[in-house]
């Protein structure tokens, strides 16, 4: 069971899975390579993977979150996290709300929503979301559909709304710093990652630049 007491910490270094960006290179050790970095939360998001492949990476990444004390957040597939028995969901705006995951997945699991402007945010704190993730910030290879969202939104967000923030879309290192004054609980990071070689060099240097 997660403790919600602590899920900003716990949304500090959120990795988001995309096996197509890590190639021929083995899903499961890079993965495990940045939890052992420093990753302190995970979501399997799978696109292309058909939906046994999404439940057998999810089986398996139930047990290496575990092994490691990470919170594991299945993206969409509420059926699938379920059955794997995640320690949450993450919807976006095209997927069912928020309220109806909740009735789904209990009082004790996370539910993440997508949000693009203060509307979406209000809605998804009013159907009990536990944290909202913010983005796209900058434009990303790994959702192409993704419209930015500007600074003045972000922070016109984070002072209305009284649920953790997590910042998403095209972060890494070199513009970290920017977005830092945005105060963010903590940052959704995909390709900033997975496509270095070292995946547990890389989790630290992000642990170490978050501070």
């Amino acid at each position: 069971m997660v403790n919600m007491n602590n899920i900003k910490e716990i949304l500090k270094l959120y990795l988001v899975t995309d096996s197509d960006i890590l190639k021929d290179r083995d899903f499961y050790k890079c993965i495990e390579d940045a939890i052992k970095g420093g990753v302190t939360m995970l979501q399997l998001r799978e696109k292309n993977a058909s939906g046994s492949e999404f439940l057998e990476k999810s089986i398996k990444l139930r047990e290496l979150t575990r092994k490691y004390n990470v919170s594991f957040i299945i993206n969409d597939r509420v059926d699938i996290a379920m059955l794997c028995d995640a320690d949450g969901v993450h919807v976006g705006q095209s997927d069912i709300d928020a309220k109806s995951v909740r009735r789904l997945i209990g009082k004790d699991k996370i539910v993440g929503v997508s949000a693009r402007d203060l509307k979406e945010a209000h809605k998804a704190k009013n159907d009990g979301a536990d944290y909202i993730g913010v983005g796209a910030m900058y434009a990303t290879l790994t959702k192409v559909d993704a419209k930015s969202v500007s600074f003045d939104i972000v922070k016109e967000i984070k002072e209305t709304i009284d649920i953790p923030m997590v910042l998403i879309g095209g972060i890494d290192l070199n513009n970290l710093e920017k977005l830092k004054s945005l105060k963010s609980d903590g940052y959704a990071i995909v390709s900033a990652i997975l496509k270095k070689q070292d995946t547990y060099l890389e989790s630290k240097k992000w642990i170490e630049s978050i501070g």
